[in-house]
């Protein structure tokens, strides 16, 4: 097929290589602009725009698609179908309708459950047994369209959402080239009412954690936003990001360090901590962090 690729960070990149090596023709790439970064703040290319580049397509980074000039571009491109996973953009209806066969989205979560921005660290967050991917035909709604394709899969019980985003990314690229290989053939299923959640953005403020809550609360909280944003606890008034837990035996008031590996009571249960991170220092398994840092029995944590 002739198609329009619309994605923009290293979750999308995948799914573009597995487009490229099945044989479609990638009439153009649409992502977000460069922005500024690193040190010298210099505008560094998405994931995807880079990745283009090298692969010899056609990038472009439009930084809206509601005017009509973007939009007669778009469809200029005369493509079969648009393939969306990440973009970043809301899709005006011009755009949604300019490809012949319409844009699928590759979407991370098991539509209608955690529709929006954040799917995989909020079903994690959530403590959800399963997760997976969908192929859905877009609207003009919040991931409202009927579902062409779903796959699912078991959630890790010491899975991270970094982790979970490399597996998911894998297995979006594998469904999306199997919907296109059969597109005519399948069944748009209408979602239902019953179910629907919002993966909301991730907002920083949310990341410290209440040592109140159960052990499996704070253990999904630690593993949800790991690696970011990270979520914070503070030792001795330093704050230290927790990137890897998973739950353990123990009681004790909550935050309280009840061993030498870096147990932590809860509100109810405990949890074992296994990666951190200290402010401008690397990501450590626990044992090295407490060789440089130590963190003694009876420690309060808050």
């Amino acid at each position: 097929m002739r198609i329009i690729f619309m994605g923009t960070p290293e979750f999308s990149v995948p799914v573009l290589d597995a487009l490229v090596e099945a044989g479609h023709e990638v009439a153009a790439v649409y992502c977000q602009p460069p922005r500024p970064a690193g040190r010298g703040k210099k505008e560094r290319p998405t994931p995807v725009h880079a990745r283009a580049l090298d692969l010899g397509l056609q990038v472009r980074h439009p930084v809206s698609l509601k005017g009509a000039a973007e939009q007669a571009d778009f469809a200029a491109l005369d493509a079969d179908v648009a393939v969306v996973v990440a973009y970043g953009l809301i899709l005006p209806q011009a755009v949604l309708d300019a490809p012949r066969l319409g844009c699928l989205n590759i979407h991370a979560s098991l539509l209608p459950r955690w529709r929006g921005a954040a799917p995989i660290h909020r079903a994690i967050m959530a403590g959800d047994a399963e997760t997976g991917i969908c192929i859905m035909q877009m609207d003009a709604g919040l991931d409202t369209g009927p579902v062409l394709l779903r796959q699912a899969t078991p959630i890790g019980s010491e899975e991270t959402t970094g982790a979970l985003h490399d597996r998911l990314s894998a297995m979006g690229a594998g469904l999306i080239v199997k919907a296109l290989a059969r597109l005519d053939a399948l069944e748009p299923e209408v979602q239902g009412q019953d179910g629907v959640t919002y993966a909301a953005k991730i907002d920083k403020a949310e990341a410290r954690i209440d040592w109140t809550w159960t052990a499996q609360e704070v253990d999904c909280h630690i593993r949800g936003l790991s690696p970011f944003p990270g979520a914070w606890t503070e030792v001795n008034g330093q704050r230290i990001k927790l990137l890897a837990s998973r739950l353990a035996q123990g009681c004790g008031a909550p935050g309280e360090v009840l061993d030498d590996h870096l147990t932590v009571a809860c509100g109810r249960g405990a949890v074992q901590v296994l990666r951190l991170q200290r402010a401008g220092k690397g990501a450590q398994d626990t044992a090295e962090f407490l060789r440089g840092m130590p963190v003694p029995r009876g420690t309060a944590l808050s």
